[in-house]
Formats: structure tokens, sequence, C-alpha cells
């Protein structure tokens, strides 16, 4: 029997998951990858992946696709991973360093920008490490990822860019969903979200295994009250809301 290929992404955020697909009977019958955010979307578009993670920026991409999961990567106000981050306060921020890694976190930057902080910026593309090398000055960087954790103590200023969505609009943020580009089964799609919500029944277990990995970082709290994983009706608003906000934007284009 052909496996389903999936693809997720490979931050502590997706860990429960990841736990769930592999720890579930549903684990025998996908291809399971690990991937960055932008790399998924593309492998959706150009079939080389049939369920993906995706960045929510990433769907317009798509031809044609459904959302197969009750589950998604979301936010209800800080989310900790993903930030703009700076030496300057943001009235003397002139250029802002655009994450490689997901466009969905900087197209929300640029709405921010334009719909809430009112400022303009210019918006530069990046490469790997960038945030260690070339975030200083008036260059402030929109960082994803477990790299925040990073940076705790480095620079003054971080800007949770969750946090000012909901500052902005009172709605959660999306920041992936599960889409697929082929017709996936009803049976398939049960047992998938079983999986799913399998690994969120085991978060304090989860966190437990990969504390050590996360030494300064209260993983059960970041599970608990910085992601939230169910795609319920809030998150649906918050991202028809972002998505009608981000069609008003110029295109981002990412390395």
């Amino acid at each position: 029997m052909e496996k389903t290929r999936v693809s997720i992404v490979s931050y502590l955020n997706s860990k429960p998951f990841l736990f769930g697909l592999n720890k579930s009977s549903i684990h025998n019958y996908i291809d399971l990858s690990l991937d960055i955010p932008s790399k998924i979307a593309s492998k959706l578009s150009f079939n080389l992946t049939d369920i993906g993670l995706i960045p929510v920026a990433g769907l317009e991409d798509l031809d044609d696709y459904k959302i197969v999961s009750d589950y998604c990567i979301g936010a209800v106000g800080k989310v900790r991973t993903v930030v703009l981050a700076s030496e300057v306060p943001m009235d003397q921020i002139e250029t802002v360093l655009m994450d490689y890694q997901s466009r969905s976190s900087v197209q929300l930057a640029k709405v921010l920008a334009k719909f809430y902080w009112k400022k303009e910026f210019n918006w530069e593309n990046t490469c790997s490490n960038f945030e260690n090398k070339l975030i200083k000055g008036s260059t402030a960087g929109v960082v994803i990822g477990d790299r925040v954790f990073n940076l705790a103590d480095k620079f003054r200023y971080k800007y949770d860019l969750s946090e000012e969505w909901f500052n902005f609009t009172g709605l959660p943020f999306v920041f992936a969903v599960w889409a697929a580009n082929k017709n996936i089964s009803n049976e398939f799609e049960a047992n998938f979200n079983r999986a799913l919500s399998f690994g969120i029944e085991k978060i304090s277990d989860i966190a437990l295994m990969e504390q050590a990995n996360f030494p300064d970082v209260n993983i059960y709290e970041y599970f608990s009250k910085n992601i939230s994983f169910n795609f319920d009706a809030g998150k649906k608003e918050g991202m028809k809301r972002f998505l009608k906000l981000v069609n008003k934007l110029e295109p981002v284009e990412l390395l």
C-alpha cells in the first residue's frame, strides 16, 4: 500500500503532533518528513507531499487544497517564538530582515506595520544565522521558531507578533494548518485527528522529554499557555481576517 506523505515542521511547537503521529497506528500508513515551514509550502505546491503543516500564507499558492484537521499551530496572545527583535525601539527601526523560514510570520509583521503600527520599513531577505549577525542598530529582524529562545538576553526589544496581533484585532492568530493537496478519505482524516489529539494529551510527558534540550525554557508552560492547538471558531475568524489583510499587501518574496 502506498503511504501518505506527511510533512511537519521541525520546531518545538510541533512536537506534540510529531509524537502523536509516531506513536499511533497511523505511523504505519504515512511517510513522515521534517522541514521548515517555507519548504512545506513548496512541497505541497509541487506535489512532493500529500499533507503538510503549512503556514497559512502559503495556502494562497496552492491551486486546490483542503484543511484536513481540527488542529493547528496557533496562539491567543503571546506566542514567544515569533518576534520582531531589535536593539532599538519601534520608532527607531528603519529596516526589517525577513526570516527566510516562514512567509506567514513575515506577512504578519507587514500587516502589523501597515495597519497597526502605521510604520514603513525597508524589507530585506535573509539567510541562515542572520539573527546572530545582522540585527543591529536600526535594523531589526523577524525571527521565528526555537531560535527565539536563544535571543532571550541578546536584544533589548522583542515584539511578540502574536501578542501584537491580538492587541490589534482581539483575535487569535493561526500560524500553520494541516492542508492536503489530494483527496483524503474520511477514515484517514479521522485517524489523523486521533493521532494529533493523542500527542496533545501527552504534553506533560513530551515536556519532560524535551526539557534537557531547552534548559532555560519552561516547556510545559510554553505548550499549555503560549501554543493553542485547537482550530476553533476564533482561530478560523482570526485566519480569515489575516488573509484578508494580506491581500492588501505587496507580495513578499523570500530567498
